[in-house]
This record gives structure tokens, sequence and C-alpha cells, in this order.
């Protein structure tokens, strides 16, 4: 007689119970990017919608962001870190291979001996570590799950690069998800466009620093190497994040059996203040529906700027527990998620 393994049964649902939010405490107006190159701040809040970031500090690091975040978040839900089944944490700008910061993150929190791991999935990292803590939940594999998206992008900031200097920001965005008696997180709509894989990229790999040989690593104006940076092609980034994943969004609406008029709140990923306007224009949003644009103060902060941003409405007011909201992240790979959520 073959053996049956038996089935694991978790929690019908899942759900967001609580968010946190941690920004770093230098704040980088415009002014001071335009030291390193030739633009001015007209210019910068035209082309992305930003007047300031935050940039980390010596003592803000990837991991010590995320738990600042993360404490934030478990206290919101009522959760303690003993509680805590699995963390999730999305980022690229770990420079440790291995071994994952969750680990650290988790021992950091006091969090016992929950599975910990990280994924690389640029800007959307938080849209797929909200899909995963899902799926851990209603398996049966985990009750509750630490999902946090964090970055220190300044570290990959060239700050002569005019088309990038200006965009990019630190800080760290986490959520509780738990078990629920009805759906708070709908289906995933989440995929990849890997033929798009060069539109978005680090400019070196990072074993040609082994190489030894100078004429294979980037040298700026003094001839000295030049740190790896992230690199993008601007026009056909934006081409596709408006056309495609307005598509996409719509995919996500139409899966949870929401219709505009439902909506309260839309969370996209903030990557510029002019596709955020082209989504909603090309989604056909009515009014009511609160539109997080926490790029203007926060810059793209990759994996880390949909919850940055659903920590910031939902603490000033601008959407309120149990709004029904849509998020969608996008970027370098090309990757995408977006999914509806009732938010905590």
């Amino acid at each position: 007689m073959t053996a049956k393994i038996r089935p694991t049964k978790g929690a019908p649902y899942a759900r967001i119970m609580g968010v946190g939010g941690y920004r770093p405490t230098r704040v980088v107006p415009n002014e001071e990017i335009l030291r390193y190159i030739d633009s001015s701040d007209e210019w910068i809040r035209s082309r992305s919608g930003i007047t300031t970031r935050h940039w980390a500090g010596p003592d803000e690091t990837v991991a010590q962001m995320s738990v600042e975040a993360a404490g934030k978040a478990l206290a919101a839900a009522g959760v303690t870190a003993e509680q805590v089944d699995a963390v999730i944490i999305s980022t690229v700008s770990h420079f440790m291979q291995t071994p994952s910061v969750a680990t650290e993150i988790a021992h950091l929190l006091g969090a016992g001996k929950p599975a910990a791991f990280d994924i690389s999935a640029a800007c959307a990292g938080f849209g797929y570590g909200l899909t995963l803590a899902k799926g851990l939940i209603v398996e049966g594999s985990a009750e509750h799950v630490l999902v946090v998206g964090v970055e220190r992008l300044s570290d990959l900031t060239d700050k002569s690069d005019r088309t990038t200097a200006f965009l990019f920001g630190d800080g760290a965005g986490a959520v509780v998800v738990g078990p629920a008696d009805e759906p708070g997180i709908g289906p995933s709509v989440w995929g990849s466009e890997g033929d798009k894989h060069e539109t978005i990229k680090q400019t070196v790999p990072w074993d040609r620093f082994r190489v030894g040989d100078p004429g294979q690593l980037p040298l700026d104006e003094n001839g000295d190497v030049k740190f790896p940076a992230l690199t993008q092609e601007g026009q056909t980034v934006f081409r596709w994040a408006v056309y495609e994943m307005a598509k996409v969004a719509q995919e996500a609406l139409d899966a949870a059996g929401i219709t505009p008029d439902e909506l309260d709140v839309f969370i996209p990923h903030q990557a510029n203040m002019r596709i955020i306007d082209s989504m909603v224009k090309t989604l056909k949003l009515p009014e009511h529906v609160a539109v997080a644009r926490d790029i203007e103060t926060t810059g793209n902060t990759s994996a880390a700027s949909i919850p940055l941003a659903m920590e910031r409405m939902l603490a000033t007011g601008q959407a309120k527990s149990g709004d029904t909201a849509l998020v969608i992240g996008f970027g370098a790979g090309l990757v995408y998620a977006a999914t509806v959520v009732t938010l905590p």
C-alpha cells in the first residue's frame, strides 16, 4: 500500500493585520541633488514629482530600518515577534549574498525560529512577498507572516547620472499578514517580461571587480573605479508602466470582483508622479478614490514604496481601516504584481 501524505489545512483566507514604516532621518532636497547634475528643481519636479527624499546614515542599515518598520507593524497588528512564523524580506540593496538579511532581522526582533528568506523582485517585491505570505497562511505552513520591503538605494545611486540621480530614496515598509474569516487579500496578478530585463539594471555585475582589469569597470572623471549603480531606459520604462501596468491593474480588479466605483484607495508603486497620474486616467478611477503620491517627499524606494505609502495614507487619514485598496508594483526584470486588499 502506498503511503499518502496528510493534507494540510490553514486559514480560509488571509488579511493584512498591521502596517509600519521607517524613513531615515536625513531629508535630501532637490537642491542637494543639483550639486552633482546639470538640472533644476523645476525640471526634477516636472519629470518625477519629487521634492525631497530620505537617505540613510551609517547606522540606518537594511536590517535596522526593517526592524523599526516591523516593530510598528507588529504593534499595530497586536502580534508579538514570537508569534511570527515566517519572515519575508524583499530588497535589492542588501550586499551580502548570504546569509539572508531576513534571518538577522528575525533575530533582532526576537522572533524565535521562523522561516526567514530574502526575495529579489525589485519594485514588485512587496507584491511578491504579500502573495507568498497569503499562500503560506492558507496552505497552513504559517499563521502570521512578516513581509518587509526595504531599500538603501542611495548606495546604488550614481549621483552624476542625470536620468536617475534624483529618483531614489531609502526606507522600509512592513506588514503583518495573518488569518481571516473572509478575503482580505485578493488574487494576485503577477508576472515578468524578461525580454525587457535590460531596461532597468545594475551597471556592472559584482564579479567584474574580481577580474582585476580596470578596462572592465566604469570610471569617474578622476579615473577612479565607480561603484555599481542602477541605470534605466527612462522612456521605455515609462511607456511600459503607463500602458501595460494599467492593464495589469484592471486585471487585478477583475480577479477580485471589484469595480473602480467600489474602490476606495489606489496605491501604486511610487516610481514617478506622471506614471501615477497616467494610470489613474487610464483606469478611469472615480474622484472619490484616494491616490497615494508619497513619492513627492519619499522618492522611489523600490520594494518599500507601497507599504510606506500605505502607512502614510492611514496615518494621515487619506485612507482608513477597512478601505478597499488596489496595490500594484512594477520594476526591474521587468516584473509586476497587483492585487486588491482590505486595509488594516
